[in-house]
Protein backbone atom coordinates (compact mmCIF):
# COMPACT_ATOMS: atom_id res chain seq x y z
CA UNK A 1 0.00 0.00 0.00
CA UNK A 2 2.23 2.50 1.01
CA UNK A 3 4.93 1.64 -2.20
CA UNK A 4 1.43 2.19 -4.69
CA UNK A 5 0.56 5.28 -2.85
CA UNK A 6 4.88 6.33 -2.83
CA UNK A 7 4.47 5.31 -6.64
CA UNK A 8 1.23 7.31 -7.57
CA UNK A 9 2.75 10.10 -5.51
CA UNK A 10 6.16 10.36 -7.62
CA UNK A 11 4.38 10.08 -10.92
CA UNK A 12 1.98 12.68 -10.39
CA UNK A 13 4.30 15.15 -8.27
CA UNK A 14 6.84 14.53 -11.74
CA UNK A 15 3.64 15.12 -13.83
CA UNK A 16 3.16 18.39 -11.94
CA UNK A 17 6.73 19.86 -11.68
CA UNK A 18 7.25 18.33 -15.75
CA UNK A 19 3.69 20.59 -16.57
CA UNK A 20 4.81 23.69 -14.38
CA UNK A 21 8.22 23.46 -15.54
CA UNK A 22 7.50 23.30 -19.07
CA UNK A 23 4.79 25.64 -19.18
CA UNK A 24 6.95 27.83 -16.95
CA UNK A 25 10.17 27.60 -19.38
CA UNK A 26 7.52 27.88 -22.34
CA UNK A 27 6.25 31.08 -21.51
CA UNK A 28 10.13 32.38 -20.24
CA UNK A 29 11.08 31.84 -23.62
CA UNK A 30 8.59 33.60 -25.04
CA UNK A 31 8.86 36.39 -22.70
CA UNK A 32 12.71 36.93 -23.05
CA UNK A 33 12.58 37.19 -26.73
CA UNK A 34 10.15 40.13 -26.28
CA UNK A 35 11.45 41.80 -23.12
CA UNK A 36 14.99 43.49 -22.66
CA UNK A 37 17.21 41.83 -19.62
CA UNK A 38 16.87 44.94 -17.54
CA UNK A 39 13.05 44.17 -16.80
CA UNK A 40 13.84 40.86 -15.63
CA UNK A 41 16.77 42.49 -13.47
CA UNK A 42 14.12 44.65 -11.43
CA UNK A 43 12.07 41.75 -10.94
CA UNK A 44 15.02 40.28 -9.54
CA UNK A 45 15.76 43.43 -7.28
CA UNK A 46 12.07 42.26 -5.89
CA UNK A 47 12.58 39.07 -5.38
CA UNK A 48 13.96 39.27 -1.70
CA UNK A 49 11.24 41.08 -0.22
CA UNK A 50 8.70 38.85 -1.45
CA UNK A 51 10.07 36.06 -0.98
CA UNK A 52 11.09 36.72 2.83
CA UNK A 53 7.02 37.79 3.24
CA UNK A 54 6.30 34.18 1.66
CA UNK A 55 7.99 32.79 4.05
CA UNK A 56 6.51 34.22 7.03
CA UNK A 57 3.16 33.35 5.61
CA UNK A 58 4.27 29.71 4.94
CA UNK A 59 5.91 29.80 8.83
CA UNK A 60 6.91 26.07 8.50
CA UNK A 61 2.49 25.31 10.13
CA UNK A 62 1.96 23.69 7.34
CA UNK A 63 5.17 21.52 7.41
CA UNK A 64 3.82 20.77 10.64
CA UNK A 65 0.59 19.78 9.90
CA UNK A 66 2.19 17.12 7.42
CA UNK A 67 4.61 16.28 9.96
CA UNK A 68 1.95 15.41 12.45
CA UNK A 69 0.13 12.05 12.94
CA UNK A 70 -3.44 13.40 14.05
CA UNK A 71 -4.86 16.66 12.79
CA UNK A 72 -7.75 18.04 13.70
CA UNK A 73 -10.21 20.64 11.62
CA UNK A 74 -9.56 23.32 14.30
CA UNK A 75 -6.16 22.84 13.23
CA UNK A 76 -6.42 24.08 9.81
CA UNK A 77 -8.29 26.57 10.32
CA UNK A 78 -5.91 28.09 13.19
CA UNK A 79 -3.42 27.94 10.06
CA UNK A 80 -6.07 29.34 7.71
CA UNK A 81 -6.52 32.51 10.24
CA UNK A 82 -3.23 33.00 10.58
CA UNK A 83 -1.63 32.81 7.04
CA UNK A 84 -4.65 35.78 6.19
CA UNK A 85 -3.34 37.93 8.87
CA UNK A 86 0.47 37.38 8.12
CA UNK A 87 -0.52 37.99 4.65
CA UNK A 88 -2.02 41.14 5.62
CA UNK A 89 1.02 42.73 7.83
CA UNK A 90 3.67 41.95 5.23
CA UNK A 91 1.40 43.49 2.62
CA UNK A 92 1.05 46.54 3.93
CA UNK A 93 4.53 47.11 4.97
CA UNK A 94 5.79 46.21 1.43
CA UNK A 95 3.30 49.16 0.64
CA UNK A 96 5.34 51.70 2.87
CA UNK A 97 8.47 50.19 2.39
CA UNK A 98 8.40 50.29 -1.24
CA UNK A 99 9.53 53.78 -1.33
CA UNK A 100 12.64 53.15 0.14
CA UNK A 101 13.38 49.77 -1.64
CA UNK A 102 13.43 52.47 -4.60
CA UNK A 103 15.74 54.63 -3.25
CA UNK A 104 18.14 52.00 -2.24
CA UNK A 105 18.74 50.48 -5.98
CA UNK A 106 18.02 53.71 -7.38
CA UNK A 107 15.15 52.63 -9.34
CA UNK A 108 11.75 55.14 -8.85
CA UNK A 109 9.60 52.31 -10.70
CA UNK A 110 10.29 49.62 -8.12
CA UNK A 111 7.76 51.48 -5.84
CA UNK A 112 4.49 50.64 -8.24
CA UNK A 113 6.18 47.24 -9.07
CA UNK A 114 6.49 46.49 -5.52
CA UNK A 115 3.30 47.48 -4.12
CA UNK A 116 0.92 45.49 -7.51
CA UNK A 117 3.20 42.67 -6.86
CA UNK A 118 2.79 41.93 -3.46
CA UNK A 119 -0.58 41.44 -4.16
CA UNK A 120 0.54 38.08 -3.92
CA UNK A 121 1.35 37.56 -0.98
CA UNK A 122 -2.93 37.12 -0.09
CA UNK A 123 -3.24 34.52 -2.94
CA UNK A 124 -0.55 32.43 -1.30
CA UNK A 125 -1.88 32.84 1.96
CA UNK A 126 -5.31 32.26 0.95
CA UNK A 127 -4.08 28.58 -0.64
CA UNK A 128 -1.53 26.86 1.58
CA UNK A 129 -3.83 25.04 3.94
CA UNK A 130 -5.77 23.72 0.95
CA UNK A 131 -2.43 22.72 -1.02
CA UNK A 132 -1.41 21.17 2.68
CA UNK A 133 -4.90 19.06 2.90
CA UNK A 134 -4.03 17.69 -0.64
CA UNK A 135 0.05 16.46 -0.13
CA UNK A 136 -0.90 15.05 3.36
CA UNK A 137 -3.40 12.63 1.38
CA UNK A 138 -0.84 12.79 -0.98
CA UNK A 139 -3.29 13.82 -3.88
CA UNK A 140 -0.47 15.23 -5.63
CA UNK A 141 -2.95 14.94 -9.11
CA UNK A 142 -5.07 17.69 -7.81
CA UNK A 143 -2.01 20.28 -7.27
CA UNK A 144 -1.01 19.22 -11.03
CA UNK A 145 -4.28 20.41 -11.98
CA UNK A 146 -4.10 23.03 -10.47
CA UNK A 147 -0.38 24.46 -11.02
CA UNK A 148 -1.50 23.53 -14.89
CA UNK A 149 -4.06 25.99 -14.61
CA UNK A 150 -2.11 28.96 -12.97
CA UNK A 151 0.38 28.13 -15.76
CA UNK A 152 -1.54 28.63 -18.45
CA UNK A 153 -3.69 31.78 -17.36
CA UNK A 154 -0.47 33.16 -16.39
CA UNK A 155 1.40 32.83 -18.90
CA UNK A 156 -1.37 33.71 -21.64
CA UNK A 157 -1.82 37.05 -19.47
CA UNK A 158 1.91 37.67 -19.50
CA UNK A 159 2.56 37.13 -23.13
CA UNK A 160 -0.44 39.29 -23.96
CA UNK A 161 0.76 42.21 -22.41
CA UNK A 162 4.16 41.95 -23.37
CA UNK A 163 3.61 41.78 -27.06
CA UNK A 164 1.15 44.84 -26.25
CA UNK A 165 4.28 46.93 -24.83
CA UNK A 166 3.69 46.59 -20.96
CA UNK A 167 7.47 45.68 -20.71
CA UNK A 168 7.95 45.19 -16.78
CA UNK A 169 4.45 44.85 -16.15
CA UNK A 170 4.01 41.90 -18.17
CA UNK A 171 6.10 39.83 -15.60
CA UNK A 172 3.63 40.86 -13.06
CA UNK A 173 0.48 39.91 -14.76
CA UNK A 174 1.83 36.85 -15.54
CA UNK A 175 2.68 36.24 -11.39
CA UNK A 176 -0.41 37.80 -10.51
CA UNK A 177 -2.82 35.71 -12.32
CA UNK A 178 -1.66 32.44 -12.54
CA UNK A 179 -1.49 32.69 -8.72
CA UNK A 180 -5.27 33.75 -8.53
CA UNK A 181 -6.02 30.97 -11.29
CA UNK A 182 -4.06 28.32 -9.03
CA UNK A 183 -5.76 29.52 -6.01
CA UNK A 184 -9.11 29.29 -7.41
CA UNK A 185 -8.46 25.71 -8.28
CA UNK A 186 -7.08 24.57 -5.08
CA UNK A 187 -10.21 25.70 -3.48
CA UNK A 188 -12.39 23.89 -5.91
CA UNK A 189 -10.32 20.74 -5.55
CA UNK A 190 -9.56 20.23 -1.89
CA UNK A 191 -13.57 20.67 -0.94
CA UNK A 192 -12.16 21.84 2.61
CA UNK A 193 -14.03 24.91 3.93
CA UNK A 194 -12.42 26.88 6.74
CA UNK A 195 -14.18 27.85 9.60
CA UNK A 196 -13.11 31.49 11.02
CA UNK A 197 -11.62 29.08 14.42
CA UNK A 198 -8.01 30.34 16.13
CA UNK A 199 -6.76 27.89 18.68
CA UNK A 200 -4.12 28.93 20.75
CA UNK A 201 -2.95 25.51 21.54
CA UNK A 202 -2.91 24.11 18.17
CA UNK A 203 -1.28 26.95 17.26
CA UNK A 204 1.53 26.99 19.87
CA UNK A 205 1.92 23.06 19.25
CA UNK A 206 2.28 23.63 15.35
CA UNK A 207 4.50 26.55 16.25
CA UNK A 208 7.16 24.83 18.08
CA UNK A 209 7.86 22.66 15.23
CA UNK A 210 7.36 25.73 12.07
CA UNK A 211 8.86 28.28 13.76
CA UNK A 212 12.30 26.30 13.61
CA UNK A 213 11.64 25.88 9.84
CA UNK A 214 10.30 29.80 9.37
CA UNK A 215 14.08 30.57 10.67
CA UNK A 216 15.35 28.28 8.33
CA UNK A 217 13.10 29.29 5.57
CA UNK A 218 14.04 33.07 5.98
CA UNK A 219 17.55 31.99 6.42
CA UNK A 220 17.49 30.22 3.07
CA UNK A 221 15.44 32.91 1.07
CA UNK A 222 17.93 35.79 2.53
CA UNK A 223 21.08 33.46 0.91
CA UNK A 224 18.82 32.63 -2.41
CA UNK A 225 18.53 36.20 -2.95
CA UNK A 226 21.23 37.83 -1.08
CA UNK A 227 23.24 38.26 -4.50
CA UNK A 228 20.83 39.59 -5.79
CA UNK A 229 20.57 42.73 -3.93
CA UNK A 230 24.31 43.46 -4.26
CA UNK A 231 23.99 42.56 -7.99
CA UNK A 232 21.39 45.15 -8.10
CA UNK A 233 22.84 47.60 -5.83
CA UNK A 234 26.33 47.80 -7.30
CA UNK A 235 25.78 46.42 -10.86
CA UNK A 236 23.11 47.63 -13.65
CA UNK A 237 19.97 46.25 -13.99
CA UNK A 238 20.68 44.06 -16.92
CA UNK A 239 23.62 42.10 -15.61
CA UNK A 240 21.02 41.42 -12.41
CA UNK A 241 18.72 40.35 -16.03
CA UNK A 242 21.61 38.13 -16.94
CA UNK A 243 22.51 36.49 -13.27
CA UNK A 244 18.53 35.42 -13.16
CA UNK A 245 18.09 34.03 -16.39
CA UNK A 246 21.20 31.56 -16.27
CA UNK A 247 19.54 31.07 -13.10
CA UNK A 248 16.15 30.25 -13.90
CA UNK A 249 17.59 28.07 -16.74
CA UNK A 250 19.44 26.25 -14.57
CA UNK A 251 16.73 25.70 -11.96
CA UNK A 252 14.24 24.67 -14.66
CA UNK A 253 15.87 20.94 -14.29
CA UNK A 254 17.53 20.78 -11.20
CA UNK A 255 14.81 22.63 -9.30
CA UNK A 256 12.22 20.41 -10.93
CA UNK A 257 13.85 17.08 -9.42
CA UNK A 258 14.23 18.94 -6.01
CA UNK A 259 10.57 19.85 -5.84
CA UNK A 260 9.79 16.42 -6.92
CA UNK A 261 11.71 15.16 -4.36
CA UNK A 262 10.87 16.84 -1.42
CA UNK A 263 6.92 17.15 -2.10
CA UNK A 264 7.08 13.35 -1.96
CA UNK A 265 10.34 12.76 -0.19
CA UNK A 266 8.68 14.19 2.99
CA UNK A 267 5.55 12.76 3.89
CA UNK A 268 6.42 9.41 2.55
CA UNK A 269 9.28 9.67 4.96
CA UNK A 270 7.31 10.96 7.91
CA UNK A 271 5.01 8.13 7.28
CA UNK A 272 7.70 5.56 7.73
CA UNK A 273 9.80 7.25 10.65
CA UNK A 274 9.28 5.03 13.27
CA UNK A 275 10.70 2.25 10.97
CA UNK A 276 14.43 3.05 10.56
CA UNK A 277 15.30 0.49 8.07
CA UNK A 278 12.49 1.57 5.97
CA UNK A 279 13.62 5.24 6.06
CA UNK A 280 17.04 3.96 5.51
CA UNK A 281 16.09 2.04 2.07
CA UNK A 282 13.83 4.80 0.87
CA UNK A 283 16.60 7.78 1.90
CA UNK A 284 19.54 6.27 0.18
CA UNK A 285 17.12 5.01 -2.83
CA UNK A 286 15.95 9.13 -3.40
CA UNK A 287 19.55 9.98 -3.08
CA UNK A 288 20.85 7.57 -5.67
CA UNK A 289 17.72 8.29 -8.30
CA UNK A 290 18.20 12.00 -7.87
CA UNK A 291 21.99 11.88 -8.43
CA UNK A 292 20.72 9.27 -11.67
CA UNK A 293 18.65 11.84 -13.15
CA UNK A 294 20.44 15.31 -12.24
CA UNK A 295 24.09 14.62 -12.54
CA UNK A 296 24.14 13.99 -16.52
CA UNK A 297 21.27 16.37 -17.22
CA UNK A 298 23.00 19.17 -15.97
CA UNK A 299 26.60 17.78 -17.51
CA UNK A 300 24.34 18.01 -20.85
CA UNK A 301 22.94 21.11 -20.39
CA UNK A 302 26.84 22.59 -19.72
CA UNK A 303 27.75 20.94 -23.06
CA UNK A 304 24.96 22.35 -25.35
CA UNK A 305 24.58 25.75 -23.67
CA UNK A 306 25.63 27.62 -26.57
CA UNK A 307 22.81 25.99 -29.01
CA UNK A 308 20.14 26.26 -26.17
CA UNK A 309 20.91 29.77 -25.68
CA UNK A 310 21.51 30.90 -29.33
CA UNK A 311 18.23 28.99 -30.25
CA UNK A 312 15.48 30.05 -27.43
CA UNK A 313 16.97 33.12 -26.32
CA UNK A 314 18.87 35.03 -29.48
CA UNK A 315 22.13 36.44 -29.48
CA UNK A 316 20.57 39.48 -27.35
CA UNK A 317 21.15 36.87 -24.52
CA UNK A 318 24.63 35.37 -26.17
CA UNK A 319 25.96 36.83 -22.90
CA UNK A 320 24.75 34.13 -20.41
CA UNK A 321 26.57 31.24 -22.30
CA UNK A 322 29.30 30.64 -19.72
CA UNK A 323 27.12 32.01 -17.00
CA UNK A 324 24.64 28.82 -17.78
CA UNK A 325 27.72 26.65 -17.95
CA UNK A 326 28.85 26.96 -14.47
CA UNK A 327 25.38 27.77 -13.27
CA UNK A 328 24.03 24.06 -13.93
CA UNK A 329 27.57 22.95 -11.76
CA UNK A 330 25.86 24.97 -8.75
CA UNK A 331 22.84 23.46 -9.19
CA UNK A 332 24.22 19.24 -9.04
CA UNK A 333 23.60 18.48 -5.67
CA UNK A 334 20.72 20.04 -5.18
CA UNK A 335 18.22 17.50 -5.30
CA UNK A 336 20.08 15.44 -2.77
CA UNK A 337 21.02 18.01 -0.33
CA UNK A 338 16.89 18.68 -0.51
CA UNK A 339 16.62 14.97 0.50
CA UNK A 340 19.04 15.03 3.59
CA UNK A 341 17.16 17.91 4.71
CA UNK A 342 13.87 16.27 4.23
CA UNK A 343 14.98 13.35 5.92
CA UNK A 344 15.34 16.02 9.18
CA UNK A 345 12.17 17.32 8.94
CA UNK A 346 10.35 13.61 8.43
CA UNK A 347 11.65 12.71 11.42
CA UNK A 348 10.53 15.66 13.26
CA UNK A 349 14.11 17.14 13.75
CA UNK A 350 13.72 20.80 12.88
CA UNK A 351 16.07 21.96 15.16
CA UNK A 352 18.75 19.94 13.75
CA UNK A 353 17.74 20.82 9.99
CA UNK A 354 17.82 24.75 11.51
CA UNK A 355 21.06 24.43 12.76
CA UNK A 356 22.66 22.28 9.80
CA UNK A 357 20.90 25.75 7.51
CA UNK A 358 23.11 28.31 9.73
CA UNK A 359 26.06 26.22 9.51
CA UNK A 360 26.51 27.10 5.97
CA UNK A 361 26.07 30.70 6.66
CA UNK A 362 30.16 31.38 6.76
CA UNK A 363 30.37 29.40 3.21
CA UNK A 364 28.29 31.91 1.82
CA UNK A 365 29.63 35.31 3.18
CA UNK A 366 33.25 34.28 2.49
CA UNK A 367 31.93 33.37 -1.41
CA UNK A 368 30.28 36.41 -1.06
CA UNK A 369 32.67 38.87 -0.36
CA UNK A 370 35.58 37.36 -2.85
CA UNK A 371 33.28 37.27 -5.72
CA UNK A 372 30.93 40.61 -5.51
CA UNK A 373 33.96 42.62 -6.87
CA UNK A 374 35.10 40.33 -10.09
CA UNK A 375 31.95 40.27 -11.52
CA UNK A 376 28.95 37.94 -12.58
CA UNK A 377 30.83 34.93 -13.80
CA UNK A 378 33.12 34.66 -10.62
CA UNK A 379 30.20 35.28 -8.45
CA UNK A 380 28.61 31.64 -9.93
CA UNK A 381 31.96 30.03 -9.47
CA UNK A 382 31.39 30.95 -6.32
CA UNK A 383 27.96 29.15 -5.89
CA UNK A 384 29.40 26.18 -7.33
CA UNK A 385 32.43 25.53 -4.65
CA UNK A 386 29.82 26.56 -2.05
CA UNK A 387 26.76 24.23 -3.14
CA UNK A 388 29.50 21.36 -3.35
CA UNK A 389 30.34 22.00 0.47
CA UNK A 390 26.84 23.13 1.14
CA UNK A 391 26.24 18.92 0.22
CA UNK A 392 28.66 17.69 2.75
CA UNK A 393 27.09 19.83 5.39
CA UNK A 394 23.67 18.94 4.49
CA UNK A 395 24.48 15.30 4.67
CA UNK A 396 26.72 14.83 7.63
CA UNK A 397 23.80 14.90 10.42
CA UNK A 398 21.28 12.51 8.75
CA UNK A 399 24.30 10.01 7.96
CA UNK A 400 25.43 10.43 12.05
CA UNK A 401 21.35 9.04 12.16
CA UNK A 402 20.95 6.53 9.99
CA UNK A 403 24.91 5.27 8.74
CA UNK A 404 24.53 6.85 5.17
CA UNK A 405 26.24 10.34 5.10
CA UNK A 406 28.60 12.61 2.45
CA UNK A 407 31.10 10.00 1.77
CA UNK A 408 28.82 6.67 1.58
CA UNK A 409 26.56 8.99 -0.65
CA UNK A 410 29.03 9.97 -2.79
CA UNK A 411 30.76 6.75 -3.30
CA UNK A 412 27.40 5.11 -4.45
CA UNK A 413 27.38 8.47 -7.02
CA UNK A 414 30.82 7.80 -8.49
CA UNK A 415 29.70 4.90 -11.08
CA UNK A 416 27.15 7.75 -12.00
CA UNK A 417 29.52 10.47 -12.59
CA UNK A 418 31.89 7.84 -14.90
CA UNK A 419 28.92 6.88 -16.83
CA UNK A 420 28.57 10.64 -17.17
CA UNK A 421 31.99 11.47 -17.65
CA UNK A 422 31.98 8.60 -20.89
CA UNK A 423 28.67 10.49 -21.92
CA UNK A 424 30.46 13.97 -21.88
CA UNK A 425 33.06 12.89 -24.28
CA UNK A 426 31.04 11.49 -27.07
CA UNK A 427 29.35 14.56 -26.89
CA UNK A 428 31.99 16.95 -26.74
CA UNK A 429 33.46 15.00 -30.08
CA UNK A 430 30.14 15.10 -31.16
CA UNK A 431 29.42 18.47 -31.22
CA UNK A 432 32.86 19.39 -32.29
CA UNK A 433 32.41 18.93 -35.75
CA UNK A 434 28.70 20.33 -35.84
CA UNK A 435 28.74 23.89 -37.48
CA UNK A 436 24.36 23.94 -37.33
CA UNK A 437 22.97 25.28 -33.92
CA UNK A 438 19.75 23.26 -34.26
CA UNK A 439 21.81 19.66 -35.03
CA UNK A 440 24.26 20.46 -32.16
CA UNK A 441 21.58 20.94 -30.16
CA UNK A 442 19.10 17.83 -31.27
CA UNK A 443 22.08 15.20 -32.24
CA UNK A 444 23.82 16.41 -28.88
CA UNK A 445 20.61 16.04 -26.40
CA UNK A 446 19.88 12.62 -28.41
CA UNK A 447 22.98 11.14 -28.57
CA UNK A 448 23.99 12.32 -25.02
CA UNK A 449 21.02 10.45 -23.78
CA UNK A 450 21.38 7.00 -25.45
CA UNK A 451 25.19 7.37 -24.16
CA UNK A 452 24.81 8.04 -20.99
CA UNK A 453 21.92 4.90 -20.80
CA UNK A 454 24.69 2.63 -22.28
CA UNK A 455 27.17 3.68 -20.22
CA UNK A 456 25.04 3.20 -16.87
CA UNK A 457 24.22 -0.65 -18.98
CA UNK A 458 28.29 -1.02 -19.39
CA UNK A 459 29.07 -0.39 -15.50
CA UNK A 460 25.61 -2.01 -14.09
CA UNK A 461 23.60 0.60 -12.57
CA UNK A 462 21.60 -0.37 -10.20
CA UNK A 463 19.44 2.37 -10.51
CA UNK A 464 19.06 1.89 -14.67
CA UNK A 465 16.44 -1.35 -12.98
CA UNK A 466 15.15 0.79 -10.56
CA UNK A 467 14.02 3.41 -13.00
CA UNK A 468 12.57 0.54 -15.46
CA UNK A 469 10.59 -0.48 -12.62
CA UNK A 470 8.80 2.93 -11.89
CA UNK A 471 8.35 3.16 -15.31
CA UNK A 472 6.75 -0.22 -15.08
CA UNK A 473 4.58 0.54 -12.05
CA UNK A 474 3.53 3.77 -14.22
CA UNK A 475 2.12 1.45 -16.56
CA UNK A 476 0.45 -0.92 -14.47
CA UNK A 477 -1.46 1.80 -11.97
CA UNK A 478 -2.16 3.21 -15.26
CA UNK A 479 -3.16 0.53 -16.89
CA UNK A 480 -5.09 -1.01 -13.72
CA UNK A 481 -6.91 2.36 -13.32
CA UNK A 482 -8.63 2.09 -16.81
CA UNK A 483 -9.30 -1.60 -15.98
CA UNK A 484 -11.73 -0.15 -13.59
Amino acid sequence: MLKTSAVKGIIWSAIDKFAVQIGQFAVSIVLARILMPEDFGLIGMLAIFIAVSQSFIESGLGTGLIQRQERTDVDFSTLFVFNLAVSSVFYFSLFFLAPFVAVFFNQPQLVDLLRILGLNLFLIGFSIVQRTKLIINLDFKSIAKSNVVGIVFGGISGIFAATNGYGVWSLIYQTLVGSLATCISLWFLSSWNPSIVFSRSSFKNLFAYGSKLLIAGLYAQLLNNIYNIFLGKFYPATSLGYYTRAKNFADISAGMISSILQQVSFPLLATVQSDNEKVVRIYSKMIRLSAFVVIPLMTLISLLAKSIVLLLLTDKWIVIIPLLQWMVFSRVFLPMSVINLSLLNAIGRSDLFLKVDFSKFPLTVIALVITIPLGVKAIIIGHVVTSALSFVVNAYLPGKIYGYGPLHQLRDMLPIIGATVGMAIVVFLLTYFVDNLVLELFFGGVIGGVSYLFFCWIFKLNELKEVWELLMDLFKNSFSSRIK
